[in-house]
């Protein structure tokens, strides 16, 4: 039987059948908005994981010192934990200046990182108005290790230990003792004033062009007294021709496990390291830190990771990044109070 819609059942009908095609609708747009986006993403390329091309590792110093050396042995490790070549190029000048300004400006991409040594981040700004913020332009990675200053005296002076040095030095006669160090505002300068400082000795600054003039003349008796880096003096304290008296380190160094440091020899608190770290530019993204911090921490275990850099005289570390960032900004402080107390002036 057929049931014939009438006049008035027409628009009813109409309607009816408008509502359920608006409902069907609304249910179909998000399956449409669904397929949209999927579509979308697979025209967008998916983000390849850094390193994707070779990166460079920029380092403040000319090769053949501590920190040139430092940098090649991390590019080494990451270059084989990340699979892209990672070149060191040595930017020299201006005690890190040049590097560092470098490295300010560069694209935040992480393919320009930044070897630095404490003296760039600590010292210099603290002497000059630097072009460049420690703090503000840098993100910080991780410090490869830190390496503790080693006050040692030449073979003839009759003393054997920090406090016989104290007693020898009080007895001198006015005007008569110096020391050497790399330059006016070197580390090896300012870790000298802050012992200094402490233990109330006066002595003269003889300042040489470069820590490996300041230690020859130490070894030939020019000056009798100074701070050097641990790696440079231990040869000679093999051979007897230096006789190390403490070290700047609140712990003993491994490498000269016999030397007490200074703390320990009755100045407590006294704490003077300088490390080397990997910077980026300032706003370097997350997963660029995350990954070269994570693989630096990871070479922390490998054996011939550590060994050679024990052979350039350094205590692994491989801290994280605010931990990096947390020593940066005391550093700032404590250097700036080092270059107080030493009087040193930019030249």
């Amino acid at each position: 039987m057929r049931y014939p819609i009438n006049g008035q059942s027409r628009p009813l009908a109409r309607r009816l059948t408008a509502r359920l095609r608006g409902a069907l609708s609304l249910m179909a747009l998000p399956l449409m908005l669904a397929s949209t986006m999927l579509a979308l993403l697979a025209l967008t390329p998916a983000r390849a994981a850094w390193p994707e091309r070779p990166v460079r590792v920029i380092v403040p110093y000319a090769p053949g010192g501590n920190t040139d050396g430092i940098a090649r042995v991390t590019a080494q490790a990451l270059q084989e934990a990340l699979g892209q070549p990672f070149v060191v190029e040595n930017r020299v000048g201006g005690n890190g200046i040049v590097a560092a300004e470098f490295v300010a400006r560069a694209a935040p991409d992480g393919y320009t990182l930044f070897l630095v040594a404490q003296p760039v981040f600590s010292i210099v700004p603290a002497m000059i108005k630097a072009p460049y913020d420690p703090v503000t332009d840098f993100t910080p990675i991780s410090v490869v290790g830190t390496n503790p200053f080693v006050f040692s005296v030449h073979r003839s002076v009759p003393v054997a230990s920090l406090t016989e040095w104290l007693a020898w030095a009080r007895r001198a006669p006015a005007g008569s003792l110096n020391y050497g160090s790399g330059s006016v505002g070197s580390s090896s300068h300012l870790v000298m004033a802050l012992l200094l400082d402490r233990t109330g000795v006066r002595a003269e600054h003889v300042p040489y062009k470069g820590g490996s003039l300041s230690l020859q003349a130490l070894v030939a008796g020019e000056v009798p007294m100074g701070f050097n880096n641990l790696s440079e003096v231990i040869p000679f304290a093999r051979s007897g021709e230096l006789k190390p008296l403490a070290v700047s380190s609140a712990a003993r160094a491994r490498q000269l496990p016999t030397v007490p440091s200074v703390a320990e020899s009755g100045y407590p608190g006294f704490d003077v390291l300088t490390w080397n770290g990997l910077v980026g530019p300032a706003r370097l993204p997350a997963e660029v830190v995350e990954r070269a911090a994570a693989e630096i921490r990871r070479r922390m275990s490998d054996a011939a990771f550590l060994q050679r850099l024990a052979g350039l005289g350094v205590d692994p570390l491989g801290n994280t990044p605010a931990e990096f960032g947390t020593l940066i900004r005391a550093d700032r402080t404590r250097w700036a109070e080092a270059v107080r107390l030493s009087g040193a002036k930019a030249d």
